[in-house]
């Protein structure tokens, strides 16, 4: 826009200042400066007779004439259309002005305004800016904007708008959605899968395909359900599906998500999985504590010898999980948590199956976070419940543990190491007290019920084909004999135990649906578009059951893994994505050395020791409870009988 003649200094003060004002500013300073110089002129009111600050903008002309010269070329007026003059000559208008001014004088005069001005651009001493002014608001209508720039920015704008929403909803290539069932109105797909997640998810799969899309509520699901799809998240995408979701139901029992298994992928997780593996759950650790597995599992195999002797049936989980509970004990805060096997052991392991099996339900405040806190379903207060009787025997422990930390300086167990590491690794990163009651619980849970899960359902699976349970016990006789029990370094020397071992895991994993990963980012996988904010659940149990990968599937059959088998060089290290009972990728299961110490040595024990059958009213029920943990619906109780002599077992 153009300014008159008495503007330019003004203007060319304006156009030198670095960085250049903002047009809020520069519009205040030639307001001000407007009624500095009309005061000189005339002391009437602001309101009746301050013209215009700009100029009409004029045609260009030739440099050499001067914009006063008579001879200049004059088109037309841009307000008459008459030519010989310009719009600021036009009699039109100034007749039409002179009207107005008179109307005005004739109305009462505008009370002066005390306006305050804010702008980003402050006036200094001497500049044109002042703080207070009695302007009319009319004064700011003056600014004549040109139609086209007026229109440019509006196009450029809506251009923006769209190239925004555009590129803020694209798919890479225009990648299609993986397949999956229609979803019910704010259910989603929730009721097609079922109270049997992982069955229900393994019958949509064979509709739809190894991987699914499917809306959970309204948050998006996506399930891989054999060795490809799960190899394609989980290496080829391992680190975007690093993390975990916020999980409602698990956020109150893992102290909001401040223990290791539910933590996301960073600093502090790598922090807590170093700690873990240092001193607890890598293979040294393993060799240092192999001594408190031997004792606690003799322990085991006694209570059960006084229970043959008498004639009662065990019920297997119970005491199982008794004898790893008292191992996870001493190892965490040197002490046992249960002295026998009896009442206040069984209710830990009714608390951990409450727990896991909670835990594991599709929550509908998970699937609809709007819903969350009505907890439709009960869940979470139910979860509240048992996790407050979980923290307070944590904190007994610790608070013992505390007492007694004089004796045992000389052997420091694992909460000692990671008390001796609080103040945290060269990231910055520290140990909080609801990190270390959250490890705690990562390996009472995990670390105690998983593990007796496998050997309940391997024993479960050898009552019902007797002729695996005897060649398996024939194995070991040969091997160790029947004058002492199977020790630790026997493991090694068993293949038909392992292979029963991992058939176990194949057909029972203990994690069915593993833990949920979670990625913030869009991804493509095998030619899938996969949205931001993802759910990943992984089938294992689908997998460990594909009729493409498995000779009949359905059946227990060990002999797949011995040598000569189809199946010899897989191993569930994480590795061969046809059997992962641990998970794979960054997320895998810290403790799957530990867990498979565990299974072998406790099921090599008890069926070294024992001779096992149904009690003559009971029948073998081979239901599965689903939860984080995959238990038997129906606990197994069963009959032992020493096999070995009496010496064998002190």
């Amino acid at each position: 826009m153009a300014l008159r003649d008495d503007f330019e200094g003004l203007r060319g003060t304006i156009l030198h200042r670095s960085p250049l004002p903002s047009v809020d500013s520069v519009v205040h300073e030639l307001l001000a400066e407007e009624i500095r110089l009309k005061s000189q002129v005339d002391k009437k009111t602001i309101a009746s007779s301050t013209p215009s600050v700009f100029a009409t903008p004029q045609r260009s002309m030739p440099h050499n004439q001067s914009r006063s010269t008579s001879k200049v070329f004059i088109d037309e007026c841009a307000y008459c259309k008459e030519k010989g003059h310009w719009k600021s000559q036009c009699p039109l208008l100034l007749n039409k002005g002179k009207q107005h001014q008179q109307q005005r004088s004739q109305s009462p005069p505008l009370q002066h305004q005390n306006t305050s001005w804010k702008s980003s651009n402050q006036p200094q001493s001497g500049s044109y800016g002042v703080n207070h002014l009695a302007i009319p608001k009319r004064a700011m209508l003056m600014v004549q904007v040109d139609p086209f720039l007026a229109a440019t920015a509006a196009a450029c704008l809506l251009l923006h708008l769209l190239l925004r929403h555009l590129i803020g909803n694209r798919r890479p290539s225009r990648l299609p959605l993986p397949p999956g069932p229609r979803g019910f109105p704010l259910l989603g797909a929730l009721p097609w899968i079922g109270p049997q997640s992982h069955a229900g998810l393994a019958r949509l799969a064979s509709r739809y395909g190894p991987i699914m899309y499917l809306k959970m509520g309204t948050s998006g699901c996506v399930v891989a359900s054999d060795a490809g799809a799960a190899r394609a998240f989980l290496k080829a995408h391992d680190v975007k599906f690093a993390n975990r979701p916020d999980v409602v139901s698990a956020r109150d029992v893992t102290y909001h998500r401040q223990n290791m298994v539910f933590a996301d992928y960073g600093p502090k997780w790598k922090l807590l999985r170093k700690l873990c593996s240092l001193h607890l759950l890598g293979g040294k650790a393993l060799g240092d504590w192999a001594h408190v597995r031997a004792a606690e599992f003799g322990h085991m195999v006694r209570s059960i010898g006084r229970d043959a002797a008498e004639g009662r049936p065990v019920v297997l989980p119970e005491i199982l999980v008794c004898a790893l509970a008292n191992i996870v004990g001493r190892i965490v805060v040197s002490k046992r948590v249960f002295e026998e096997q009896g009442e206040e052991s069984n209710q830990y392991k009714e608390m951990i199956v409450e727990l896991l099996t909670g835990g594991g339900m599709f929550n509908i405040g998970d699937c609809v976070p709007a819903l969350a806190w009505m907890d439709l379903q009960g869940i979470q207060r139910k979860l509240r419940r048992v996790h407050a009787r979980f923290d307070s025997l944590v904190t007994r422990l610790l608070e013992e543990h505390e007492a007694s930390k004089e004796e045992r300086k000389e052997r420091p167990d694992f909460i000692d190491a990671v008390m001796a590491n609080r103040r945290g690794d060269n990231d910055g990163e520290t140990i909080s007290d609801a990190n270390v009651k959250g490890i705690i619980f990562d390996l009472f849970t995990a670390g105690t019920d998983t593990s007796a899960i496998i050997v309940e359902w391997a024993l479960a699976e050898m009552l019902k084909n007797p002729v695996i349970l005897r060649r398996l016990q024939l194995e070991i006789d040969s091997v160790v004999g029947r004058d002492r029990l199977v020790c630790e370094s026997d493991l090694s020397k068993l293949p038909y135990l392992h292979a029963v071992c991992k058939e176990a895991l194949r057909l029972h994993p203990s994690t069915p649906l593993g833990l949920p990963h979670f990625s913030f980012d869009a991804c493509e996988v095998e030619g899938y578009y996969i949205p931001p904010n993802t759910r990943l659940l992984v089938n294992i149990w689908a997998i460990g059951r594909d009729p493409r990968a498995w000779d009949h599937p359905h059946e227990f059959e060990p002999e797949r893994f011995l040598a000569g088998g189809r199946a010899s060089g897989i191993d569930p290290q994480g590795n061969d994505f046809e059997l992962i009972p641990f998970g794979a990728g960054r997320r895998i299961c810290a403790g799957k050395m530990a867990g498979m110490v565990f299974v072998h040595y406790m099921l090599g024990l008890l069926v070294h020791a024992f001779d096992w059958r149904l009690p003559k009213e009971e029948e073998l029920d081979m239901g599965e409870k689903f939860g984080l943990a995959l238990p038997k619906v129906v606990p197994l109780k069963a009959l032992p009988t020493a096999r070995l002599p009496r010496s064998a077992y002190v």
